[in-house]
């Protein structure tokens, strides 16, 4: 319960401060703002920066190593750790940005949610199932609807876009959205689930959580990254490296002992 109080107060915060810190691009607080509102939005970008840097490190540290071992535990309790700070910065503060935000912040939101719902898979016991996945469904839900809506309203843009974002671009939010809420549906109806496709929910979630991270950087931020860099098809193969390991190891788990990680108790 206190982990949950825990995830949630940081989101309120970031939500509440954001609204006067981020006044205006990239947590850049206006020119005219008192002298709070600009160290506001120094920390949060530097907080958001940092968990995202750290979060994708860890990240990788985790699936590298052995799954249900020490090492993998300590370096998925940083990610979510790091990760939790960067998404509810990004989420929280994107509404009140000057610049379209809408597809940033429906991207949030679901990095966020995949983060807590796949944390929580392994955190409580199996075979479990109540109102935290009741909520997971609203949510993702939301997403995929966000993402239809998003398709259409670009198709309909005379711009042909929305925030700058082709129509296609907000695929990934229908179809992500969907598979989460058919999971949502199956763990309520069996009330629950363990072995396999406990392990399965929780690889899924926790790396789609972190090819959000990968691909907002390493494609979204093209202009930070060095010329031979942006030149190579290194920012893609980087950006979908989560994607990658997502299918190693869900292959992993159906074929090669993934009920020996499911019977390993959290720690």
């Amino acid at each position: 319960m206190n982990r949950h109080v825990f995830s949630w107060a940081l989101i309120a915060a970031a939500i509440v401060f954001g609204a006067d810190a981020a006044r205006a691009v990239n947590l850049e607080a206006a020119p005219d703002a008192p002298l709070w509102a600009h160290f506001g939005a120094d920390a949060l970008l530097f907080l958001h920066i940092g968990g995202g840097a750290v979060g994708m490190l860890s990240g990788v540290a985790s699936l590298s190593t052995r799954k249900g071992g020490r090492l993998h535990r300590i370096a998925g309790t940083v990610f979510f750790a790091s990760m939790l700070i960067a998404y509810a910065i990004g989420a929280g503060v994107a509404p009140f940005l000057t610049e379209g935000q809408r597809p940033n912040f429906v991207a949030g939101i679901m990095a966020l949610y995949l983060l807590l719902s796949g944390w929580m898979t392994v955190r409580r016991p199996a075979k479990t199932a109540g109102m935290f996945e009741i909520a997971g469904l609203v949510i993702a839900v939301a997403v995929a609807g966000a993402g239809a809506l998003f398709m259409y309203m670009g198709a309909q843009s005379p711009t042909g876009t929305i925030d700058g974002s082709p129509p296609q671009a907000f695929i990934l939010f229908a179809f992500a959205g969907t598979v989460a809420a058919l999971g949502e549906i199956n763990l309520l109806v069996r009330r629950g689930i363990d072995g396999g496709a406990r392990v399965a929910r929780h690889l899924w979630r926790m790396c789609f959580s972190l090819f959000i991270a990968s691909g907002s950087f390493f494609l979204g931020q093209m202009q930070v990254q060095p010329k031979w860099m942006r030149e190579s098809a290194l920012p893609f193969v980087l950006a979908l490296a989560p994607l990658a390991a997502l299918v190693f190891w869900l292959v992993w788990v159906r074929l090669a002992g993934g009920r020996r990680i499911a019977a390993r108790p959290a720690q």
